[in-house]
């Protein structure tokens, strides 16, 4: 058994065993974290664990209004934990997974977690699987590269691996399964967005760990059902390794965790069961569709792009200064095509933090600098 790391833990709630995901607190190297804690109303033995870590500028709160972590822990009969990022950076809460220096250690907070949730609540400590969507993503491949012998398998989604990560050998090859999109103009499947290199690139990332699980020969690929009226195909490709890995390429596919809510073909939460497992994905409670609304580039030199897709009533963007003033207001037509983009000018304004809403949706800080 590996060495636990010492810690505290602070129970903020008393917990019972339920589908509700609820917020716990742990105290790791002087600093409170948060987390959601789930597990299945009945169980049987151990449970196998899941990791969620979210993306740049998140909360677990906003996530679970997403995802709804008690229900899917309820369908899959895991035990699913979301860790709580710190705020470290002007976007907000962020991992530190190799973009900036940092000192927060938050690979010994993922571990210590892991450790005292597996003594509490039995959980499996040969079925420990990570997950991460976009900034969590790369926390994913950090947590597979420097503690792949503490997991099962990992499913980076909309992530890459950093270019510090990158100079590293992982310290065991680790089942991988990587998923993106095509079109993805936040975390680019080429590695670079804003003209900025933010890690290696999808492909690279596959060569990376060919190298790592001693693969050999072209992958086997095959084409996911194509059915539904997605604007979206998606491809598989499996290698031929010592340990698995596996691609899904989401051609037409942007920077969104797709659900499977009737609207596609695959739904992600799917896929990942499925290869963590190795088992078809159990039927499950419908997951509600989060609103895709994009911000960028944020920080701005002065163009800002507010991304949206179809269903969004997204047709005015208001421009708030630090003050609550309203300072800008850009009107558009919604003309219901797959993704529309609308613009605003914010050159004309002084440097500064500003707070921008479009349409129905959340208001999001957005960052002036030339």
């Amino acid at each position: 058994m590996k060495k636990r790391a010492t810690f505290i833990i602070i129970l903020s709630l008393a917990f019972v065993y339920s589908s509700y995901a609820q917020i716990q607190h742990f105290t790791w190297q002087g600093k409170q974290r948060d987390y959601l804690f789930s597990t299945p109303a009945n169980r049987d033995g151990s449970l196998p664990v899941l990791f969620f870590l979210h993306g740049l500028g998140e909360t677990i709160t906003s996530c679970n209004e997403e995802f709804n972590f008690g229900q899917l822990a309820e369908d899959f009969g895991w035990a699913i934990v979301v860790p709580q990022a710190l705020s470290q950076s002007i976007f907000g809460t962020m991992w530190n997974a190799g973009l900036i220096s940092s000192s927060i250690d938050d690979a010994g907070f993922l571990l210590a977690l892991l450790d005292t949730l597996t003594e509490q609540y039995q959980l499996d400590p040969d079925s420990v699987f990570f997950t991460g969507f976009s900034m969590g993503g790369f926390m994913t491949y950090r947590m597979a590269i420097d503690h792949g012998d503490r997991i099962t398998a990992c499913a980076p989604v909309s992530g890459l691996i950093s270019i510090m990560d990158a100079a590293k050998t992982p310290i065991t090859p680790v089942r991988i399964l990587h998923i993106h999109g095509t079109n993805d103009n936040i975390v680019g499947y080429n590695g670079v967005s804003y003209g900025s290199t933010l890690g290696l690139g999808v492909d690279a990332i596959l060569d990376y760990w060919q190298n790592a699980n001693e693969c050999n020969g072209e992958p086997a690929i095959d084409t996911l059902p194509n059915l539904k009226i997605d604007g979206l195909r998606f491809i598989r490709y499996t290698y031929h390794c010592g340990t698995d890995l596996q691609h899904l390429k989401v051609v037409g596919g942007i920077h969104k965790w797709y659900h499977d809510a009737d609207m596609y073909d695959v739904g992600y939460e799917d896929v990942i069961y499925e290869f963590f497992t190795g088992h078809p994905a159990p039927s499950r409670t419908p997951v509600r569709e989060k609103e895709h609304l994009v911000y960028y580039p944020n920080p701005t030199t002065g163009i800002l792009n507010v991304q949206f897709d179809s269903e969004s009533p997204t047709t005015e963007i208001r421009v708030f200064d630090v003050y609550g003033k309203l300072v800008d207001v850009v009107t558009g037509t919604n003309d219901y095509s797959p993704l529309q983009t609308m613009q605003i000018d914010l050159s004309r304004h002084p440097d500064g933090v500003y707070f921008v809403q479009a349409g129905n949706g959340k208001v999001a800080k957005v960052v002036l600098a030339r």
